[in-house]
Formats: structure tokens, C-alpha cells, sequence
């Protein structure tokens, strides 16, 4: 997905199974979509940890995502749940119309994978997701928002992600380093570095560089303005307390009203 080596991105997936069980977001997003029925769309689904619940819950639920390790794992879970999914680039391709709800979760506004500048991607998301809602249909926006993001980017040293043996055999760590961030352009930029001691003995190095917008609050609002939206809930976290020093994310929740 950012370009690993195929038996990196094989065991990141693997990894992100492993570590990224957390279910608070999921029980957010279904109680703000309640009990009846809905046409719901996921992008960037991964292996379905959004996705799976929801559609369980009774949702019509559709998926898609670039990266095929994680979409292969979908399909072994679904157990007779009414769900689609399918490999696709979400900033170039289209995504389908007349959803009731988009998700846009687990962080992938700070997690976009695209050629075009970052800041002008994060607003096209938000653009294609009202054009593919129908009137009255709402945007879940979740991600990772701080009041002081040089605290967070910034961070001398590694910054180990996560680590682990996949099912392959294959045992390797993913940490971030040379952590900057420009407060002027919001952007924060590093290296994503792979160690890997490989299931035939073999060791693997690779290191990305990388880069992300922080976009603020103000902006997401403003974007969300222009496309047609109206803010119907804010949280800080999946508590409901509000945006504040105190919290970690931004949980949006708006209505397309035109």
C-alpha cells in the first residue's frame, strides 16, 4: 500500500489483524446510525473491522479499499453477511451513489495514499463522499486530532508501530523515524522503516519516506460546509466529550443537506 515489498505488505496486514482489535468506534458509529436498515459505504475498509460489525448489525454494506492482503482477509469472516467489498484506488475511481452513510474511519484521513497533494486529497474525500449520498444521508469522519500536533509529530527517536510474526513465519518490526513537522504547511513528515527476519532465514531492511497533512479542525469543517454538510454531532472521543486538551480524535457526524 505505501509501496513495501510484497512480503512486507503481507505481514502488515497480518499485523493489523493482530493489533487493531478495538471495537469503541465501531459502537459509535452504529449507535449514530441506528437500528434501521441502511445502504452504507466504507472506504479505505481494510480487513473488514468496520465493516464486518456493521453489516452484521443489518446494514446493506459496501467496501473499498487498495490494498489486496487486507482485503483477502474479508472473505473467510463474512459467514453469510451482506456485504460487497472491492480493490480500489478511492481518490481516483468512483465509488457509486445513493449510500445513506459513508465511513470514513480508523484514522484514514491522516492515512490517504495518493500522488496528489495531501491537503487537496483530504478534500476530495469529503467532496466524493457527498456525491456519493444521497440527500439526507450523513459522513462519519474519524481521525487522530490533537490541539498541538508538533507534540505528536515532532518525536525525536523510533516510534515503534507494531511488531510480530505473521502467518507466514515471518517476524519483523514497522517504526516510524526523523519525525518532523512544519506548523506553517501542517505537514509531518518521516520515514517508515521495516526490519524483517524472514521465515527462510533471511533478513529484510526497507524504509519509505513518508509524509502527511495534520489538517485542523477549521479545515475538515469548512470542507464538509463547501460539500453540502451540516454538522450534527462533534466528539473528542468515542465517550462523547467534546474536543478539547484532553482528548485524542475528531469524531465527526454530519447530514448532507443539499
Amino acid at each position: 500500500m505505501y509501496n513495501e515489498k510484497e512480503i512486507i505488505a503481507q505481514w502488515n496486514a497480518d499485523m493489523y489483524d493482530l493489533n487493531r482489535p478495538g471495537i469503541a468506534d465501531v459502537a459509535f458509529v452504529l449507535n449514530l446510525m441506528g437500528a434501521a436498515p441502511k445502504k452504507v459505504l466504507e472506504i479505505a475498509c481494510g480487513s473488514g473491522r468496520i465493516l464486518l460489525p456493521v453489516a452484521k448489525a443489518g446494514h446493506d454494506v459496501t467496501g473499498l479499499d487498495f490494498d489486496e492482503y487486507m482485503l483477502e482477509k474479508i472473505g473467510p469472516k463474512i459467514a453469510g453477511k451482506k456485504l460487497k467489498w472491492r480493490r480500489a484506488d478511492v481518490v481516483s475511481e468512483e465509488w457509486g451513489t445513493g449510500f445513506d452513510v459513508v465511513i470514513l474511519g480508523d484514522n484514514f484521513l491522516l492515512n490517504i495514499v495518493s500522488d496528489m497533494d495531501y491537503e487537496q486529497s483530504q478534500k476530495l474525500m469529503i467532496q466524493k463522499s457527498a456525491d456519493a449520498l444521497a440527500v439526507g444521508g450523513h459522513i462519519f469522519v474519524d481521525y487522530g486530532y490533537t490541539q498541538y500536533p508538533e507534540k505528536w509529530f515532532a518525536v525525536p527517536g523510533e516510534h515503534v508501530i507494531w511488531e510480530g510474526t505473521d502467518s507466514r513465519g515471518n517476524s519483523g518490526k514497522m517504526a516510524l523515524l526523523h519525525n518532523t513537522y512544519d506548523p506553517q504547511s501542517r505537514m509531518a513528515r518521516f520515514v517508515r522503516r521495516f526490519d524483517m527476519q524472514l521465515a527462510d532465514g533471511s533478513v529484510l531492511v526497507q524504509e519509505i519516506p513518508s509524509e502527511k497533512h495534520f489538517a485542523s479542525l477549521e479545515q475538515v469543517h469548512q470542507w464538509l460546509e463547501e460539500a453540502g454538510f451540516v454538522m450534527e454531532r462533534e466528539c473528542g472521543d468515542y465517550q462523547g466529550h467534546e474536543i478539547s486538551e484532553r482528548t485524542d480524535r475528531a469524531v465527526l457526524w454530519a447530514r448532507k443537506a443539499r
